[in-house]
């Protein structure tokens, strides 16, 4: 038996990245899937190779600070497998760096807007069908940065994924008693698009910095933050709700 068989999951971000690792994983391990990112084809691309694998999934393109998307992956979910047992809501990014002092107002609402207030439309409309399944989890990709760390340039996005621990925790008190588990999953550095180390022009010097800050002396692949989000979403997690889980190869701790 796999450990998602007969699990329904929603999953954000889903076209590259973590999200597409989690996507892919979930499928494997038996869950059925919707799956979302702003990138239509590479969605699509998505859902061909999991259905090639045997897997289910459906692609809903959208922008997740977009309450009608988030209504609607919901309802997909129970329209098309009969209900909703997991989310992981991964999509999220930076909308520009810079000291606190230089950052514009616009930028740091859409910052909030993108990691933060998408979480609560998700939360919103996942508890419930959850709810009327008996039960659920659902998780939020946060970052240690803002939670163990202050990384310079990076106000807004700290701000809004710090914000995202409060909001889990909360969730977890108020969903608690219903079976829904809340808990945030915080990854260190990912070897995906966005990480400097994979910018053609990064320097060796860069790159040697950005994976010693890890106690393990490298970044994370994707498929590694997936497995973690697979422990939080499945039931080999049944007494885990409302923590921040590191998942950040000891850049936390690490000082060397």
């Amino acid at each position: 038996m796999k450990t998602l068989d007969g699990k329904i999951a929603i999953v954000t971000g889903a076209s590259a990245g973590i999200g597409r690792a989690a996507a892919r994983l979930f499928a494997s391990e038996g869950a059925s899937l919707v799956v979302t990112a702003r990138r239509a084809e590479l969605l699509g691309m998505l859902v061909e190779e999991i259905e090639a694998a045997g897997g289910k999934a459906v692609a809903l393109a959208g922008d997740v600070r977009d309450e009608d998307l988030q209504q609607r992956l919901v309802a997909t979910a129970v329209d098309r497998f009969g209900g909703l047992d997991i989310a992981f809501n991964n999509a999220g990014g930076t909308v520009g760096y810079g000291p606190v002092t230089e950052t514009s107002a616009d930028d740091w609402r859409a910052t909030l807007d993108l990691n933060l207030t998408s979480g609560f439309l998700a939360a919103k409309h996942q508890a419930p069908a959850m709810i009327a399944r008996g039960g659920g989890s659902i998780i939020f990709t946060s970052t240690f940065v803002g939670h163990s760390a202050g990384m310079p340039g990076m106000g807004a996005y700290a701000a809004a994924k710090a914000g995202l621990t409060g909001l889990v925790q909360v969730l977890a008190a108020e969903l608690g008693a219903h079976g829904v588990r809340v808990n945030a999953l915080l990854p260190g550095g990912v070897d995906t698009d966005a990480n400097p180390i994979n910018f053609p022009d990064a320097p060796s010097e860069t790159v040697s910095f950005i994976n010693g800050l890890h106690a393990l002396k490298r970044v994370a692949q994707p498929e590694e933050i997936a497995k973690v989000a697979l422990f939080l979403g499945s039931d080999m997690a049944s007494f885990v709700t409302g923590s921040a889980m590191l998942a950040d190869g000891g850049v936390s701790i690490t000082r060397t």
